[in-house]
């Protein structure tokens, strides 16, 4: 590198998915020169959110709160909707609960109390919202009724919201460089300096005196994936991008950054069996298989190995991905009867699907492959006859519909597997990021091991460690990189100007 090809800005943004975004577009406002630099081509740019439905949580208080954010709504469809409310308070319980009480309570307050000026914020930078009445309601008695604390996705999904945000930041004259992989961050051992970047054809520094780290977890490096979350990932498949190796996190680290939060810890889905290693940005989301309450899970003994109707999925999802790698074989059949099979997510219809179908249960069984056939018939007996079939079914709430007798029950929505025709899916293990990352302040500077700030260093999204423990809230993860990529962007040009 010659002196010649140095550049120069006030904040530097390792990262292209919404995290980064958020960060650049925050240090641009209060009147930084800012550069992101995307690892990925432009085409497939964006980091994990390009791959995502779009469902962001969020506190609001009724749909008042959700007209700010979505000015479009007609009163024709509020009128048919029961979007409820969804309180800080009920974001605490939720965060604390599903973490096990192991999320840091600062970090996590600043998550809650901020999501809903975030949605503000996006909104004001172009950013559309709508409904999710397609995944997260279900009509009763002619009216829409929302479950489960998330109400809102962005317009166009994932690949939606990236395009919003690339546009925004464009707008307002923000360099965006892809294919450029930031691998080095330049210090002189008492603050950043800037980062080395590496292109296809040249290596070259940017001087800056301020960086914000928001480029992923380490979900994409199969040998990471095996240190940290033991042994058997390797054989995972990742749902997003394959450029998420952990490079934010690796280049802190170097310098001295402390590793915080549950490195064994990850977001894992079922995922279809047959999904391609990374995520393939035609089918996007659509390889997950998220209307399990209504199902049974079946392993390859054929037997059943959870309780499919503990919570809603958006409390379970996250976690289950693990149980199923942690199968004989690492995979499972979720299977169907005809009750509910007008209920299954729009997921169940693509044509990349791993499918059976068969009218009889003993059919069935001979197509489940790699499935011990006659446990699996002697299971679904069992299972039937446990159901407690006077409690009604009813998918908006906990409904209470269990088993009772069984070593494992299930909690609610059991409905018995006996109208053909029959139909099965199977899955396997797709993670989707890493809960250990960079320890941060409560203004997101990164922080060394000694626990005092690194000068010039900021960290938002994924990459940060001690929010998310063992399982997380669905529609978390992009109000988080929002939240925090806007408070590192703006603490990064406070201290500039300090």
């Amino acid at each position: 590198m010659s002196d010649a090809a140095v550049e120069e800005f006030d904040v530097v943004v390792v990262g292209g998915g919404n995290a980064a975004f958020c960060a650049a577009l925050s240090a641009q406002e209060n009147g930084a020169r800012v550069v992101m630099l995307e690892r990925a081509p432009e085409d497939e740019a964006g980091g994990n959110t390009r791959f995502t439905a779009g469902a962001i949580r969020f506190a609001y208080r009724g749909v008042e709160d959700l007209r700010e954010i979505m000015p479009d709504l007609t009163d024709a469809e509020v009128a048919q909707t029961d979007f409820g409310t969804y309180t800080e308070d009920q974001f605490f319980d939720d965060m604390f609960r599903v973490t096990r009480n192991r999320t840091s309570p600062e970090l996590c307050e600043i998550l809650v109390r901020g999501s809903f000026p975030a949605m503000r914020w996006l909104q004001s930078k172009g950013v559309k919202f709508a409904p999710i009445w397609g995944r997260q309601a279900f009509k009763v008695d002619g009216k829409f009724k929302f479950w489960g604390g998330l109400t809102v996705e962005s317009y166009g999904g994932g690949p939606g919201l990236v395009q919003a945000e690339t546009e925004a930041a464009k707008k307002r004259g923000i360099e965006i460089r892809y294919g450029a992989r930031a691998r080095r961050i330049l210090t002189d051992g008492f603050g950043v300096k800037g980062v080395e970047v590496k292109t296809a054809d040249r290596i070259y520094a940017i001087r800056a005196k301020s960086v914000v780290l928001a480029a992923g977890g380490f979900q994409g490096d199969a040998e990471w994936r095996t240190r940290y979350l033991g042994a058997g990932w390797e054989l995972a498949k990742v749902r997003g991008t394959r450029f998420n190796t952990g490079d934010g996190i690796k280049m802190a680290l170097e310098i001295g950054a402390s590793p915080f939060g549950n490195y064994s810890g990850c977001h894992a889905v079922q995922w279809d069996f047959n999904a391609p290693e990374y995520g393939d940005l035609a089918v996007g989301d659509a390889f997950q298989k998220h209307s399990y309450p209504w199902s049974v899970l079946i392993n390859a003994n054929g037997r059943r190995f959870l309780d499919e109707g503990a919570d809603f999925r958006n409390y379970t999802y996250a976690k289950y991905g693990r149980v199923v790698l942690e199968q004989p074989g690492n995979f499972a059949w979720q299977v169907f009867d005809r009750k509910v099979l007008h209920v299954l997510r729009d997921e169940y219809r693509i044509k990349q699907v791993t499918k059976v179908k068969a009218d009889t249960l003993e059919e069935l069984a001979g197509k489940l492959e790699g499935v011990d056939g006659k446990a699996f018939l002697e299971e679904i007996r069992a299972y039937n006859a446990a159901v407690r079939q006077e409690i009604p079914f009813n998918p908006n709430v906990k409904d209470g519909r269990c088993t009772e007798g069984l070593a494992i029950n299930k909690s609610n929505w059991a409905n018995t597997i006996e109208e053909g025709p029959f139909e099965a899916y199977q899955v396997g293990c797709g993670i989707t990021f890493t809960f250990g990352g960079l320890r941060i302040d409560a203004e997101a500077r990164v922080l060394d091991a000694d626990q005092a700030p690194i000068p010039g260093l900021y960290a938002a999204g994924e990459l940060v460690g001690g929010i998310f423990y063992f399982n997380y809230p669905g529609g978390s993860g992009l109000i988080n990189g929002a939240v925090f990529g806007r408070l590192a962007g703006a603490t990064a040009v406070a201290d500039l100007r300090r």
